[in-house]
């Protein structure tokens, strides 16, 4: 973990770097794809609580988790095949940092962060190390 600051705006130029975020998008689909298959299942995620999203993700409850899949898939997986591939797993991520950089909003904030959180990957681009 490391404490970092961090903006709207930070967050979305990470997001507009075409290049850079679909890198990070891959490879985090890929870490999430423990069987190597290409796709991203539902039951497959579910057994996997905290791989998603960090830690904030293991806080929440089944049920609450179960919720939040049901409204990604519902989503994301736009031919229902029951599965959510690299270019939907794309879209979905690029959905979720741009609402998160409107909540965060322009004016920095001091955050917590893992070294494998979302969030990180703008830190990163804008501070390389």
């Amino acid at each position: 973990m490391s404490v970092e600051f961090l903006d709207g705006p930070t967050v979305t130029e990470f997001v507009n770097d075409t290049q850079m975020f679909e890198k990070w998008a891959d490879e985090k689909f890929k870490s999430l794809d423990a069987n190597g298959d290409g796709v991203l299942r539902r039951d497959k995620l579910q057994k996997r609580p905290g791989k998603f999203s960090s830690m904030e993700f293991e806080l929440q409850s089944m049920d609450e988790i179960k919720g939040l899949y049901d409204l990604l898939f519902d989503k994301f997986d736009v031919d229902k095949s029951g599965s959510i591939k690299p270019d939907q797993f794309r879209a979905l991520m690029k959905e979720i940092m741009l609402a998160k950089a409107r909540g965060i909003g322009n004016s920095p904030i001091c955050i917590i962060l893992q070294e494998d959180s979302m969030l990180m990957g703008a830190v990163r681009r804008a501070n390389p190390r």
